[in-house]
């Protein structure tokens, strides 16, 4: 999920990234870091009836196995995982505008994946398929190394406060585990608002083996990504809209 619709994206920490919590004898044991908050938004009747109808056909199940991307997409298209789609729009746009490129949503808001599943319909598109999980859960257990042609991060949680930092998802280890599942070539695309996330993923992303900052530093806007909600909200409120763009390196690199 994205800020721009008031959620976050859906992952899960990795090994090495636990919050201590008191059980109730008083020792302590571990969970994984959350890097979103589960909010129970109200589905409206046209998201629960597009979650109902739609679902079964759109939705991959998370399961611990390896994905056939030619198996679920039908081709041998490239494939970009966007993490945390929020409502879709943008999604859905970029999937319409791009039919040769085949896309895999990931959000654990049923609102929003409810809507997603309706601009599939109305769009009819072939492209785009959701998985409604974790998406760091998914990464680990099921796309396969080397895989991916690109990873879509738009306008993250920034987690603000210090004690929460812990959870952005553009940090390393995390940043490690989506260079690994990126194919030679293949991008991350993170864009916020927020300058001191920015700086920081910035930082995150330049010390993550096998990846090299296409600009060197901040990209510049990419015109053909549609601005969120919030993104306008954002530039209304005179904040900068920061992007930045990694790619994997090529053999010999």
């Amino acid at each position: 999920m994205t800020e721009s619709d008031g959620m976050f994206p859906a992952e899960s920490g990795s090994a090495g990234n636990e919050d201590p919590l008191p059980e109730p004898d008083g020792n302590i044991f571990h969970r994984p870091v959350k890097t979103y908050v589960l909010r129970q938004g109200r589905m409206t009747e046209g998201e629960k009836r597009n979650y109902l109808d739609l679902s079964g056909v759109w939705c991959v199940p998370f399961e611990h196995r390896t994905l056939n991307f030619t198996e679920v997409f039908g081709n041998n298209n490239p494939v970009v995982m966007e993490i945390g789609f929020g409502m879709g729009h943008a999604t859905a746009v970029i999937a319409q505008e791009n039919p040769e490129t085949n896309y895999l949503g990931c959000e654990v808001h049923k609102p929003g994946v409810g809507r997603l599943l309706g601009e599939i319909r109305s769009r009819q598109l072939k492209n785009l398929y959701i998985i409604e999980h974790d998406a760091l859960q998914i990464l680990e257990t099921m796309i396969p190394d080397n895989s991916l042609e690109a990873f879509h991060i738009f306008f993250p949680d920034p987690w603000p406060k210090k004690k929460h930092h812990k959870r952005r998802l553009m940090q390393r280890p995390r940043t490690d585990l989506l260079a690994k599942k990126l194919t030679p070539g293949g991008y991350i695309y993170f864009a916020t608002d927020w300058e001191e996330y920015a700086d920081f993923a910035l930082r995150e992303l330049s010390l993550t083996d096998g990846l090299h900052n296409k600009y060197g530093d901040f990209a510049p806007r990419q015109e053909w990504r549609p601005r969120t909600k919030f993104e306008m909200k954002g530039m209304e409120a005179e904040r900068n809209i920061r992007e930045i763009i990694f790619l994997k390196d090529e053999p010999g690199e």
